[in-house]
């Protein structure tokens, strides 16, 4: 029995996306201090962010989250869609992670125990990019 290819990378959209629209969510019903927060350390590896203002910041990334958790939970979206726009995502996490102090050990990617919460999106990157080849690779059965 051979299984579609759209079949056998469902789990993996299953899963990585719930866990965004969940994180999405939380960020959505973020209150100020969470704002501030989030904002600051985004803003403190990508400086251009820090014109906008920290609660529509909340905002808007919530809106990309639960975006992005949406196209992978839904079949009907491309894999090649889904994993552009989960690659998007977690491009942003881990240059968030290499360029925050702190979160690494000096000279190395090893992540300091401050820094395991956002080095683990590592493997977001690596889904998302497997979900755009395997999309490009060929047509979905």
């Amino acid at each position: 029995m051979t299984l579609s290819p759209k079949l056998t990378r469902y789990p993996e959209r299953l899963a990585t996306g719930a866990f965004i629209v969940h994180s999405g969510w939380q960020k959505w019903n973020g209150d100020a201090e969470t704002a501030q927060g989030t904002h600051g350390m985004a803003a403190g590896a990508y400086p251009f962010l820090k014109k906008i203002e920290p609660t529509l910041f909340l905002k808007l990334l919530a809106l990309v989250e639960i975006t992005t958790g949406l196209a992978l939970l839904v079949p009907f979206v491309p894999r090649a869609v889904a994993g552009a726009l989960l690659t998007g995502l977690s491009s942003g996490l881990v240059g968030l992670y290499l360029r925050t102090p702190g979160l690494r050990q000096p000279g190395s990617v090893a992540p300091t125990p401050e820094g395991i919460g956002i080095a683990k999106d590592v493997w977001m990157l690596g889904i998302g990019t497997s979900l755009v080849l395997d999309g490009l690779a060929g047509p979905e059965r």
